[in-house]
């Protein structure tokens, strides 16, 4: 555990105000929730809690049926980084940050097929580690409880393989089936 050097007092209501440094850091939200863990040491621990992670076994399921029927990698993801892959090695995808796209189909709400990763907006301004590891991909966002709380998405490194309507759909029944088993 490092060390941040900053002390913040409980007020009457028991609140503590996580500093906005650490927030930004973190990507930690209003509002998201956050997981409190306690040790022998009386140590407090704060987690971000992800009920896209919870769902464990069951979203690798998901990504390994998606493979195994369409042959592209697919991808499970909560708000900030992948949970979940099926057709590339782990170290490659879980656990890394989402990519700009991904990101934005969150924001949005909206479920977006990008034919061209070089091309789309959404990868314009985007830095090494926010660009596209696909020359396309097909992305839903899995909404539960009317917020956006992760997302599937499907991709080609192949610069021959199209991906199609029906990617799409097969991304969004995906994102549609996991926001219902979070319910």
């Amino acid at each position: 555990m490092k060390a941040t050097g900053i002390v913040r007092r409980i007020d009457e209501l028991g609140r503590v105000v996580i500093p906005k440094e650490i927030r930004r850091n973190f990507k930690i939200r209003e509002g998201e929730p956050l997981e409190i863990f306690v040790d022998q040491n009386g140590e407090v621990i704060l987690k971000k809690y992800s009920p896209v992670g919870e769902l464990g076994h069951v979203v690798k399921e998901y990504a390994d049926s998606l493979h195994e029927v369409m042959g592209h990698i697919a991808c499970i993801a909560d708000r900030d980084k992948v949970i979940s892959v099926a057709g590339a090695p782990e170290k490659e995808f879980v656990n890394r940050s989402v990519s700009a796209a991904v990101e934005q189909v969150m924001q949005t709400r909206k479920s977006v097929l990008i034919l061209d990763t070089a091309q789309h907006e959404y990868y314009h301004h985007a830095d090494e580690e926010n660009a596209s590891k696909f020359t396309a991909e097909a992305i839903a966002p899995i909404i539960s409880e009317g917020e956006a709380i992760g997302a599937v998405f499907m991709g080609t490194k192949n610069k021959d393989a199209r991906l199609g309507d029906l990617e799409l759909k097969l991304v969004e029944t995906a994102a549609g089936f996991l926001a219902k088993h979070l319910e």
